[in-house]
């Protein structure tokens, strides 16, 4: 029988990504103690690993509900933390020299316009016919 995965994310890895974490204050009027950010982050990973809906987030994981670990993923997007650890963990590898270029693939999308390049140019013809198009 295989071993049960407890962790999305190791205590090694989680102490690299806590630093990109926004600090957040509690309450001064008390309430509910806040879920962990270890634990929302170990409970958004099993959810989008495993494609279950939210709400379906097992309890007895320990995880927090599917809400909550909803909130903290779409908070931690606004915030950038998806952004920043995605740069760290590639610096990571760019220092370990384990960065495969082999397969790389730029596009518009990922690479900004040069400064001053705002209007396009002509588009060249690409044959002597000038005939409408058949299609």
């Amino acid at each position: 029988m295989g071993k049960k995965r407890n962790k999305e994310v190791s205590a090694v890895l989680y102490k690299k990504i806590k630093p990109l974490l926004p600090v957040v204050k509690p309450s001064p009027k008390g309430g509910r103690p806040r879920l962990s950010d270890e634990l929302a982050l170990n409970g958004i990973l099993f959810v989008l690993r495993t494609g279950i809906p939210w709400e379906e987030l097992p309890q007895e994981l320990g995880r927090g509900s599917g809400m909550t670990c909803w909130r903290r993923l779409r908070d931690w997007q606004a915030a950038g933390v998806w952004h920043n650890l995605h740069l760290a963990l590639l610096g990571e590898l760019r220092n370990a020299d384990k960065l495969d270029f082999s397969r790389v693939s730029v596009d518009g999308a990922s690479v900004p316009s040069p400064r001053g390049a705002h209007t396009r140019g002509p588009t060249p013809r690409t044959g002597a016919n000038s005939a409408a198009s058949a299609t």
